[in-house]
């Protein structure tokens, strides 16, 4: 979208220099930096009005599409060639695929690369391979995979089903009568569970032709004794019960083979149901590539024929998630437009771009238009009387809007007016007032669903993919928490009271909050900070300070800040990693919350953000900052090394301007004191004490 950016730019530096005493030339800096960022990302926008950056993940995605591919029997050689190129390409030195930039080798993630290129004819004997198998074994090879890594191996004939956890169809039968029933697992784990049981069901293994197999990733070949799933020590605990209800459900099977199930030709029909109501409305089941592929697998494993329109609808929605080139094809697990377009209408707008403008306005509108008025799959957890409201990540998905989008998007409709003020308004009261129906019982919002966290679905045997819940987390509370601070809620309403106690007990005994669906506990940190500075609190309280502290200390010599992945399986590398401009920016906004611009820590991660710019306004981030599920799945958000930093930019340039013009009112005999010292500074938050 052509944008003639000097025609729009307010305040641009040099004209309107800083005031304060010792960083004006910083603040100059931080100017410049800013207009670049503002032209960078007007030229991004697309003609419709939105933004959307590519969602790099890593090599498993490619992976499955070969295995799937080859249980198909529809191999492409040249689309396969290319996959294989990339896969080849995110190899690690010693062999290994991890699951995230600068990791270490991953089980799945190897097994399931080197299977693909073993079925795309890389020899055994090549080097790559021999590495790569050496890397497997020492992971403890297939039996150490997850179930539903498993499940693809079973339908190649690669692995026994006797030994894959069992997903029985009739879960889906279970309602709110029974504590542990098909509502209470997280929404992206219903959307590729009921495909997947489905699958089980059918068990439609397809072997390999050449007799390609795994043998040699076995370590102690293919025997019981590592094929089992190993129960708990103690005999009586949860996931011993689970372990001993998979072998009544295997039993089970083998009546459910000949038709003598008493509730599977139900169970099979709603599954299948279930499954084609959610295509409709929806980029794919669920709009995200495990349950569309779960999904398309399910429909051919049902009976559908290939020309059915059903499944060439689920092939094309797969298709749209390929970037193909002459060379290699990656793949995105999903879309993120509604998400980056929010992201970036609040960071064009807090750095000065006139409300009016027409790529905000045009932004605002598609926004708008994203609003889904349809009572989705969360009305099962939240039967709350409120009118249909929210929004997705994705471009269709009309079955799971979420309270994040929902923030982030009530965020960026609150300032910008449009050629139908009235409308506007509606729309944003809609969605607060749905948002809000939301909250858990202890004072958090989750993402998706309402109290979504019976821990007792951790230790079911399928639920080794780390997301079989959906809790409440400090991020996405504090973010709710920005949202109401901005609107005028008090902190003596119930409901933020409510969350308060939630973000006090939430806190590290560092001061720091672990951050669910950011990259880790800098995105916590950062967003409790700024939830905690639009209320308007005092910000001296010794806990928040704790908190600033933290940051403070592990700030890096360069000036910036990072943190890896692996924080996820070991908080003692907390805040430790390279340097990268989106977790910098994250905590130069969890600092400008205390309102001290001169604080060198603050001023040497600005520093540090206006060097790392591109010529052309932009950052480069090779990291992943962005949290899919704990553990075992990681977003590289390519928007966010380009959005985030022209909001901390903003954010301390609009924090000068601010307390410059509140130190000239004194000056000139109005006295107006500075937020902090506000009439709601000094109040205390109920909670535990540090």
């Amino acid at each position: 979208m052509a944008v003639d950016v000097p025609s729009f730019l307010e305040n641009r530096a040099g004209e309107n220099p800083c005031l304060c005493e010792t960083g004006g030339e910083l603040c100059e800096r931080v100017g410049v930096a800013i207009e670049r960022s503002q032209r960078y990302l007007l030229g991004e926008q697309k003609p419709e009005g939105y933004w959307v950056g590519e969602l790099m993940v890593d090599a498993t995605l490619a992976a499955d599409t070969i295995a799937y591919h080859h249980w198909d029997a529809k191999i492409d050689a040249g689309w396969e060639r290319k996959a294989a190129n990339h896969i080849l390409s995110m190899q690690l030195p010693d062999g290994g695929w991890n699951i995230y930039y600068g990791g270490p080798a991953e089980v799945n993630a190897t097994i399931k690369c080197y299977l693909a290129l073993k079925l795309a004819g890389v020899p055994v004997t090549d080097a790559r391979m021999l590495r790569a198998r050496e890397v497997a074994l020492n992971l403890g090879g297939v039996p150490r995979m997850n179930t539903f890594s498993k499940l693809y191996l079973a339908l190649l004939g690669l692995f026994p089903w006797d030994y894959v956890p069992t997903i029985p169809c009739e879960v889906i039968l279970i309602g709110k009568w029974f504590y542990v029933n098909f509502n209470e697992m997280s929404s992206w784990s219903r959307s590729m569970l009921v495909p997947l049981a489905i699958i089980n069901h059918f068990k439609p293994t397809r072997p390999l032709k050449n007799n390609i197999n795994l043998h040699e990733l076995f370590p102690e070949g293919i025997h019981e004794r590592d094929l089992a799933l190993p129960p708990d020590p103690e005999r009586f605990t949860w996931r011993n019960f689970w372990l001993w209800m998979d072998r009544v459900h295997k039993f089970a099977e083998l009546f459910a083979q000949h038709g003598i199930h008493p509730f599977r030709r139900r169970a099979l029909s709603k599954a299948e149901q279930w499954m084609l109501e959610r295509f409709e409305g929806s980029d794919g089941l669920a709009a995200i590539f495990p349950a569309m592929l779960n999904a398309l697998i399910a429909l051919k494993a049902l009976g559908y024929e290939d020309t059915h329109p059903q499944v060439l609808r689920a092939e094309r929605e797969l298709k749209k998630l390929e970037h193909e080139t002459e060379d290699s094809v990656r793949i995105e697990p999903c879309f993120s437009p509604v998400w980056d377009t929010a992201i970036v209408v609040i960071c064009l707008h807090e750095s000065g771009l006139a409300s009016d403008h027409p790529a905000l306005k045009k932004a605002t509108e598609w926004l708008m238009s994203k609003e889904i008025r349809f009572r989705g799959d969360w009305q099962y957890k939240n039967p709350a009387k409120v009118e249909p409201s929210g929004w997705v990540f994705e471009f269709e998905n009309k079955w799971n809007p979420d309270v994040d989008d929902t923030a982030m998007v009530l965020l960026a409709l609150r300032k910008i007016p449009t050629d139908n003020p009235p409308a506007r308004d509606k729309c944003f009261e809609r969605g607060l007032k749905w948002m809000l129906t939301f909250q858990c019982k202890d004072g958090g919002w989750a993402a998706f669903d309402k109290d979504c966290t019976k821990g007792v679905l951790e230790k079911v045997p399928f639920a080794d993919h780390n997301a079989m819940l959906d809790p409440e987390c400090a991020d996405i509370t504090a973010r709710i928490l920005e949202l109401l601070g901005y609107e005028g809620y008090s902190v003596a309403h119930s409901q933020v009271q409510k969350a308060l106690r939630f973000i006090r007990e939430r806190q590290e005994w560092d001061g720091s909050w672990y951050g669910r669906w950011g990259v880790n506990y800098i995105y916590g940190t950062w967003q409790v900070l700024r939830g905690l500075r639009a209320l308007n609190l005092d910000m001296t309280q010794s806990w928040i300070l704790r908190a600033r502290d933290w940051i403070e200390g592990v700030q890096h010599q360069d000036g910036g800040w990072g943190e890896r992945c692996n924080t996820y399986d070991d908080p003692v590398f907390k805040g430790q990693g390279p340097s990268t401009a989106s977790q910098t920016a994250w905590a130069v906004m969890g600092l400008c919350a205390f309102e001290e611009p001169e604080r060198p820590s603050l001023k040497r991660g600005l520093d540090y953000l206006v060097r790392a710019q591109n010529a052309d306004g932009s950052w480069t981030e090779d990291e992943i900052t962005g949290t899919g599920f704990p553990k075992v799945f990681y977003l590289k958000y390519d928007m966010y090394r380009n959005s985030w930093p022209l909001l901390a930019l903003a954010s301390y340039r609009n924090l000068v301007r601010r307390l410059e013009a509140s130190r000239q009112r004194e000056i000139d005999g109005h006295v107006f004191p500075p937020a902090s010292s506000s009439a709601m500074a000094g109040v205390q938050v109920p909670g535990r004490q540090p």
